[in-house]
């Protein structure tokens, strides 16, 4: 793919626009005032905020997608249509933009090689831009999202104006990015298909390292070798030393860390983890700078702020900047995402998929339950390739939950080799914990969450795939009056 990107104002068309990294990106180059036009199956409420702005959305993905910003041009060569910002002197094939996930055998696809149109990887727009501001990138296996997101508010609350690009939709900005005026820009880049060796940020922050996506990568060493390519085009690497990978296979120009007797720049103590949030003292280089406050739960999140505060202060942040704005982080949609109550059960969404992020997760919500409050997980697999390949991990990550339901294994695209199911998933899980209860679909989940739940029940639903969407019909049916018996 050719990774030459145009800002000038040549046409961009991205291939399913509506995806969460895709539609951060459309909708800063959309605000930034460039054509924009994109396809995507499922329309949601990000491809309608993203019409709102000017971009034309397709719901079918056909080759004549690609002819829409062509000028439409009279016999005496006058425009007839204003599509497009471009002269009749300009080429007008717009930029193509595509995920991993795009198929060659998509129509568009195929249509943009036949065109000539250059063909994009979302990695090569979003490092365009981080080459085109003063960037923060924020690397991760885990605690991407939430530390970007933390980065994002607190230099908007410091005044700093970011640019935002980040994996989730933060109330704060209404979405999943922000076009800010200032010179700073804050991403989350994704290690998961490789791409993260292309970015170049002027701060690049690495939260932990483990083997997440072995649908990309065979072996830890090879994630590390993505990790380590990406931190030299770092001009300052920030760096959790708590992570054994980090800390033995990079060299953070700055570490941080939540054991105050490492050796690390920003570490903590008097930790205070409580059901409402945590409170300690940040130290820098030996040195106390203050009281730090997250309404964020669990450890995890105490790790993320530290990592931002490391960054504020790598801006030259007072300290009192740095914390006023982490106390006010209320975090992104789909991370410990209070979503309602019914019938005295509240109810969490959370993006967990991967053992690590399950343990943390429910040993966060074990610290928000109430003494005798039970906490239900329910938890969809997300790939088939990371089921069977942390098979053994999963099976031990519910020990915080007292009751585990599990369904079927959401594919993300991939094929069914017979190798693994939700089924036997389950079955490895009930050899560590003593009730898990596995339903094949959706609706079964739903059916069976009727009988299971108990008034004051705190229910986990934990997954990457559609697992969330069954959360608003549990939350009516039980709010549903009893029908009246004779």
């Amino acid at each position: 793919m050719n990774n030459s990107i145009d800002f000038s104002g040549r046409p961009f068309h991205f291939i399913g626009i509506g995806g969460i990294g895709m539609s951060a990106l459309a909708y800063v180059l959309a605000k930034r005032q460039l054509p924009v036009s994109g396809s995507d199956l499922r329309p949601n409420q990000i491809t309608r905020k993203l019409e709102s702005l000017g971009a034309h959305i397709f719901s079918r993905q056909e080759a004549s997608n690609l002819e829409f910003f062509r000028p439409q041009v009279s016999t005496n060569g006058v425009l007839l249509n204003s599509q497009t910002q471009l002269s009749e002197s300009k080429t007008i094939l717009p930029q193509v933009i595509c995920s991993t996930a795009i198929n060659t055998n998509n129509l568009e696809y195929k249509a943009a090689l036949e065109l000539g149109c250059p063909i994009l990887h979302r990695s090569d727009v979003l490092a365009a831009l981080i080459a085109d501001y003063y960037s923060i990138a924020v690397a991760g296996t885990h605690g991407k999202t939430t530390t970007s997101s933390m980065i994002g508010y607190m230099l908007l609350e410091a005044g700093l104006d970011p640019t935002i690009l980040v994996g989730g939709e933060v109330n704060a900005w209404e979405g999943n990015a922000r076009l800010g005026e200032s010179k700073y820009l804050v991403a989350e880049a994704d290690e998961s298909d490789g791409s993260l060796v292309k970015h170049a940020p002027a701060i690049g922050i690495i939260t932990n390292i483990e083997l997440d996506h072995p649908d990309h990568y065979d072996t830890l060493e090879e994630v590390v070798d993505t990790f380590q390519t990406f931190a030299q085009g770092c001009q300052i690497l920030v760096g959790s030393i708590d992570c054994d990978t980090v800390r033995e296979r990079l060299k953070p120009t700055i570490s941080y860390s939540l054991h105050p007797d490492t050796d690390a720049d920003y570490t903590v103590t008097n930790i205070d983890y409580r059901a409402d949030g945590t409170t300690a003292l940040v130290w820098e280089k030996g040195k106390a700078l203050g009281v730090l406050n997250l309404q964020l739960l669990g450890r995890h999140n105490l790790s993320n702020a530290l990592a931002a505060v490391a960054v504020g202060r790598a801006l030259n942040l007072e300290f009192g900047e740095i914390a006023k704005g982490i106390a006010t982080f209320e975090g992104a949609r789909r991370r410990f995402e209070f979503r309602g109550e019914a019938a005295g059960i509240t109810f969490i969404d959370d993006y967990a998929h991967h053992p690590s992020e399950i343990r943390a997760t429910l040993a966060a919500a074990r610290l928000q339950a109430r003494p005798g409050q039970r906490v239900v997980a329910i938890f969809q697999p997300h790939r088939y390739s990371r089921t069977i390949a942390f098979l053994d991990e999963f099976a031990q990550s519910f020990t915080h939950a007292d009751v585990v339901v599990l369904t079927d294994i959401y594919s993300a695209g991939e094929p069914d080799l017979g190798q693994i199911s939700g089924e036997q998933l389950a079955a490895e899980i009930a050899k560590q914990h003593p009730q898990v209860i596995y339903r094949p679909t959706l609706p079964s989940v739903c059916e069976l969450l009727m009988s299971t739940f108990r008034p004051g029940d705190l229910a986990l639903f934990l997954g990457a795939g559609n697992l969330n969407q069954a959360i608003p019909e549990v939350i009516a049916t039980l709010r549903e009056p009893a029908t009246a018996t004779s």
